[in-house]
């Protein structure tokens, strides 16, 4: 039976409505400014199934810090429908990435239809939270593989009991179940982490490309990495660095403590950095000049636009 105002293709699927949430459905999809923003080199990210580090790895250094992308959203993310368009393209909300200064609802920003799946009516409270730096997801215990890449960070809801050490999770687009290990599988914790442990997951990220709007470990920005390390956690913080310091309780500088952040600006602009305090005086960050994710001690530069710290 079809709910009323229920709108289906003519192969009987639900379509996407305005004002309904949908669920992410790939591993990793990348919310673009525009349609029109998106490159020849940008085919990997763009398939019906994306293949975000081979997109990476085909993009030179410049290609990686344009203007054109916005941020990530992982498989099972929800997001909230803004416009279908019938060439493919749907404008969201991602709802689960603060982002107060743009839109009170989340992250808006344009998504390939093919990376949507409807939401169901139901939302389960608790799932799992995958640990591996990336892992895939299988259609039966050491089986083949459902979904190849699934990455840190994202979260699924269980599908029952383990079984000899594989854990059945729901993936949207798949009617059946999926398995991941056991072990790549972290259960919502009982407490708040303590930020050093949200930092030793960032620092897991060392080295991993800077890709502006990145969210992943196959490329990663810095907010991103700070809201990815938390997101482990079961945490949501803010997706971009000034909202993730309105956010912060302040610290005062010479007080702050590993796990912290420091927040950068220059005179008389916004929060444009953010990283992870290692030390005194010392941070992991995604470093855009560097174009990777490094620790190191704050350079001359970096020291004149720290305005202050903050702790989550």
């Amino acid at each position: 039976m079809v709910a009323q105002g229920e709108r289906r293709d003519l192969e009987g699927h639900v379509q996407l409505q305005p004002g309904r949430e949908a669920l992410v459905r790939v591993t990793v999809a990348t919310l673009w400014t525009a349609p029109e923003a998106v490159r020849p080199v940008d085919g990997p990210a763009l398939a019906g199934e994306t293949d975000i580090r081979h997109w990476i790895a085909g993009m030179a250094a410049d290609q990686r810090v344009g203007d054109c992308v916005l941020s990530q959203l992982l498989l099972g993310e929800r997001v909230l429908i803004d416009e279908a368009r019938p060439d493919g393209w749907t404008r969201v909300v991602a709802v689960e990435q603060p982002a107060a200064h743009l839109d009170p609802r989340g992250y808006p920003g344009w998504l390939p239809t093919a990376h949507l799946t409807p939401a169901p009516p139901e939302h389960d409270p608790s799932p799992v939270t995958l640990d591996a730096t990336a892992t895939d997801l299988r259609c039966r215990p050491a089986g083949p593989t459902a979904l190849a890449g699934a990455v840190l960070g994202t979260r699924l809801p269980t599908a029952g009991p383990a079984v000899d050490r594989w854990l059945p999770v729901r993936a949207p687009g798949h009617a059946a179940p999926v398995w991941v290990p056991e072990t790549e599988a972290a259960r919502p914790p009982e407490r708040r982490p303590d930020p050093r442990q949200v930092m030793a997951v960032a620092d897991r990220l060392r080295a991993v490309p800077y890709v502006w709007g990145g969210l992943s470990p196959y490329g990663i920005d810095c907010s991103g990495l700070v809201h990815l390390a938390w997101r482990r956690f079961g945490v949501t913080v803010p997706r971009d660095a000034y909202d993730q310091a309105q956010a912060a309780v302040p610290v005062p500088l010479g007080e702050e403590r590993p796990g912290d952040l420091y927040f950068f600006a220059r005179p008389g602009r916004r929060i444009h950095h953010v990283g992870f305090v290692t030390g005194e005086r010392r941070m992991l960050h995604a470093c855009y000049r560097q174009r990777r994710v490094v620790e190191e001690a704050l350079p001359a530069e970096r020291l004149a636009t720290l305005v202050g710290a903050g702790r989550i």
